[in-house]
């Protein structure tokens, strides 16, 4: 094939471009709308394209953190972004970072140099009638074209600010210093029952936890946005902020929860509850934040039974724009009601840098599939890819976008491993079954064995 098809991506970040260059290498014309220069977000700057607009971090390298593990599969897959990355890096210990304007522009030439893709630059407030279209257009998606896809997904599919709470790894709790129960022991199964995990506070423990958070160093909101929070989701310090004991008639209330230890309810609790079905991490319920991440860190571990918690993510609130991925997406980023829309980054539900590239690659990758007459097959969920994927099906009622973490994975089955091990031992599985799946396709997609 060669430019015999087109496809129509809307949006020139990581995951547009990602797709775009992927797309192009699989001999498939692209059409690539993007406003830039003649506009830019309030976040954006340069006229580049796939521009860094926050940090310049594409976050750790090694392969016993997820995130290194994904950015090597990408590498397997021959993700432009990753070359373009590894071509531009700057010093930065254990992470991988780069010289943002030498990975814009990198990312840019390879993109204008290519003869397959049409860049028009064009702000886009509707969505194209072309098919296939993926529509990569980040968390800042402009209020229009917002308002355009609300309209079709449905207002309440789609939402403005992201609301995250803190999640830990399940075996970093404490577990004789909590307890199983559900506000008032509802549900039909003793599973259902059992579905919270509760840390229980004292008196004492809940005024010094309210004092922490009221003085932990907040995170001040970039210039390009606007502070709008939700009454149903505000941030824990700011219910600190109204009143001593506004968490405990919040997210913290301990009505219906008897502790088996006293026979009582706690003073205060804070709730936990299961983020993936094998049980292996889970969330602090309603505790979306804007401390620093080291403050939460810290404050965090004064909570019973966290005191040696291990973060896979810590809470935040920003802008965002994203879909309610597990409700209106198919496996493979496709509008379940409209085939042939694809949604691909941080739109999709993903977040970070590296996340949202990925998302475009794979995005790429299965619409490929069904224009070369092929159905798509996802990577493995034994891997990173495989993770994110998985994350984009999970939590309909209450999906929030997240970066990769192990527990987005399919859990290790083997011996008993220590957690580096257990971590370093998943990513040896991952890139074993990510090469089998590869030299499936490696028969039917020739680009596959550029980056294998």
């Amino acid at each position: 094939m060669t430019g015999s098809a087109e496809v129509t991506i809307v949006g020139a970040g990581l995951a547009g471009s990602e797709a775009a260059l992927s797309l192009a290498e699989r001999g498939i014309r692209v059409r690539l709308l993007e406003q830039k220069p003649r506009a830019k977000t309030p976040a954006q700057v340069s006229e580049n394209f796939c521009e860094l607009v926050c940090s310049n971090s594409f976050r750790g390298a090694s392969l016993a953190n997820a995130v290194g593990l994904l950015k090597e599969e990408m590498r397997r897959l021959g993700s432009h972004v990753m070359r373009a990355a590894d071509l531009t890096t700057v010093p930065a210990g254990g992470a991988l970072a780069v010289d943002r304007e030498r990975f814009s522009a990198e990312v840019t030439a390879r993109l204008r140099a290519s003869p397959l893709i049409d860049i028009e630059c064009a702000a886009v407030e509707r969505l194209p009638e072309a098919r296939p279209l993926i529509v990569a257009t980040g968390p800042l998606t402009g209020d229009a074209l917002a308002a355009d896809i609300a309209q079709r997904v449905g207002r309440t599919a789609l939402a403005y600010y992201d609301a995250i709470s803190p999640i830990v790894s399940a075996e970093s709790i404490d577990w004789d210093l909590v307890f199983h129960a559900s506000r008032w022991e509802k549900g039909d199964s003793e599973e259902d029952r059992s579905a919270y995990v509760n840390c229980p506070l004292t008196e004492a423990e809940y005024g010094a936890f309210v004092r922490e958070v009221r003085a932990a160093r907040k995170v001040e909101p970039q210039p390009f946005e606007e502070v709008r929070y939700f009454e149903g989701c505000l941030p824990i310090e700011v219910m600190a902020e109204r009143g001593e004991r506004t968490l405990a008639f919040g997210p913290m209330k301990p009505v219906g929860l008897t502790d088996p230890k006293t026979g009582r309810w706690p003073h205060a609790v804070v709730q936990l509850r299961k983020e993936d079905e094998a049980g292996t991490a889970y969330n602090l319920v309603g505790f979306q934040t804007k401390m620093a991440w080291p403050e939460q860190d810290r404050v965090f571990r004064m909570i019973p039974g966290l005191a040696q918690a291990e973060f896979y993510r810590y809470g935040a609130v920003h802008r965002n724009t994203f879909l309610n991925a597990p409700k209106l997406l198919d496996g493979t980023m496709q509008l379940a009601s409209e085939p042939g829309l694809y949604f691909a980054g941080q739109i999709a539900g993903t977040e970070g840098y590296v996340e949202g590239a990925a998302g475009g690659l794979l995005c790429a990758l299965f619409v490929a599939d069904r224009l070369q007459g092929r159905e798509p097959v996802a990577p493995p969920i034994t891997t990173a890819l495989g993770g994110l994927l998985t994350h984009l099906k999970r939590n309909e009622k209450d999906y929030q976008p997240s970066n990769i973490t192990f527990s987005h994975i399919a859990p290790w089955e083997g011996v008993r491993l220590k957690k580096r091990e257990r971590y370093e031992a998943m990513a040896e599985r991952a890139l074993t079954d990510l090469s089998l799946w590869l030299s499936a396709r490696a028969a039917r997609d020739p680009a596959v064995s550029i980056g294998s």
